[in-house]
């Protein structure tokens, strides 16, 4: 039988628990979840969480977004020799970890006072990128840029992305999409930092300045966050009966191939533009800039979108979009132009694919649990980033003798083709009627 959600107002069955599904409508599950001394959701406070919350994605998505300038810099004057399958790693294992790590921090969100906790990754990520730039070896760069900066990031990223979403209740998937617009303009203007520093002053102390911002930027905004549900501390650390649920486990598949094809481009799309089609590195750090303002608006304006459409159509769109970008107008149409035109319609529509997982498992199984839960789904992206850029990478350097991205591009094509897929069979689920706002 379907499970309707209805549009805001109407009556809606929400799952407020993952193993177990509510009749009560979102605006009465919130209600039942706050006591006399929550304050009411959507708050002028609110915006503040969300402010934070961008301020915080900014430091630890703005790395991760711009690594393509690193990874070029490794490739082609740092460690030339050393083949870019292994190179790759560093940019996955900065978001396999972030998300792995995820699952703690969404527990130490839950019971501890998340402004300790954003506070404590705005340090420990920034540290990374300081002892970074002091490694003279693609294996250190794995464990500190890589491995240690990732699990630093969790603890900013689980309250930036689960808190604004306690706190907003009409303009969720809006406010959402705003706080992860954060990451996407640190990608932007990080973009442009980074190879200015990279050319001026060496990738070491690009590393040094990026980490030490890090840290000055990233614990002040985690201040400002706070919890506008106080959640009752649960026997088990970590629940993972919530697989157990078709619905939570269809959304984590879908996170799962998402992840597998989100970073594909983030991370090749700059090298491809040197390597093969033959631009100034220049070009390569406009392709990485391109594909993060186009995030910037996408991830905003498809979140105000959803609002109204609902976030489970507008994230099948978003990923449906994405798919076609990469296999209908990168793949085929090797040029300058064509290049362009991919980078900004793919930033557009696939930051907000990744933005609306929140709202969607908000919108289906409540905020109470939203940090666990998407500690869980961020699980989902590890395994999947993990099969993203060294995977492709190294079909690059089999397949492609290092100059022919097809086999890479095609690659990342099929894990949007199938979450695509995956999240219309969990939407006609959810209710088969096409019209209905989900």
């Amino acid at each position: 039988m379907a499970l309707t959600i209805g549009t805001t107002g109407e009556s809606e069955k929400n799952c407020s628990d993952p193993t177990s599904c509510s009749k009560s409508s979102a605006p009465e599950l919130d209600s039942m979840l706050s006591s006399p001394q929550e304050p009411p959701p959507d708050s002028l406070y609110g915006w503040v969480v969300v402010f934070s919350g961008f301020m915080m994605l900014m430091v630890a998505l703005g790395p991760t977004n711009s690594f393509g300038v690193y990874l070029l810099e490794y490739q082609s004057s740092v460690f030339p020799s050393t083949p870019v399958s292994t190179l790759s790693w560093i940019g996955s294992l900065q978001f396999a970890s972030m998300c792995f790590f995820g699952i703690g921090a969404g527990v130490l969100v839950e019971r501890f006072d998340a402004r300790l906790v954003g506070a404590m990754g705005g340090l420990v990520s920034g540290g990374a990128l300081v002892v970074a730039s002091a490694c003279s070896s693609p294996i250190a760069l794995v464990f500190t840029q890589g491995i240690l900066f990732g699990a630093g990031s969790s603890c900013l990223l689980i309250p930036a992305i689960s808190l604004p979403s306690q706190w907003m209740q009409k303009h969720r998937a809006a406010a959402t999409g705003i706080a992860l617009a954060g990451g996407s303009i640190g990608g932007l203007w990080m973009s442009f930092a980074t190879r200015s520093m990279v050319a001026n002053l060496g990738w070491q102390w690009s590393l040094r300045i990026t980490g030490l911002m890090t840290i000055g930027v990233g614990c002040p905004a985690s201040l400002l966050l706070r919890k506008r549900i106080q959640v009752p501390k649960r026997e088990k650390i970590v629940d993972v009966q919530a697989m157990r649920n078709p619905l939570f486990a269809l959304l984590f598949s879908v996170s799962l191939f998402t992840a597998g094809g989100y970073f594909m481009p983030y991370n090749f799309m700059p090298s491809y533009t040197v390597v093969a089609l033959g631009e100034s590195q220049n070009w390569s750090t406009s392709i990485s800039s391109i594909l993060n303002a186009g995030s910037i608006t996408g991830r905003i304006l498809v979140g105000v979108l959803a609002d109204f459409i609902g976030p489970l159509n507008a994230m099948f769109l978003s990923l449906l979009i994405s798919n076609l970008t990469i296999l209908a107008v990168w793949l085929p149409f090797k040029n300058l132009g064509a290049l362009v035109a991919s980078a900004l319609i793919f930033g557009f529509v696939s930051g907000s694919a990744v933005s609306l997982v929140p709202v969607v498992a908000a919108s289906l199984f409540g905020v109470k649990r939203l940090a666990s839960l998407l500690g869980l789904l961020f699980f989902s992206y590890t395994l999947g980033s993990l099969a993203c850029s060294p995977v492709g990478g190294a079909l690059l350097d089999k397949y492609g003798q290092g100059t022919n991205y097809t086999p890479l591009i095609i690659y990342g094509g099929a894990f949007f083709s199938a979450a695509t897929l995956l999240l219309g069979i969990l939407r006609m689920v959810v209710n088969s009627n096409l019209p209905v706002k989900i």
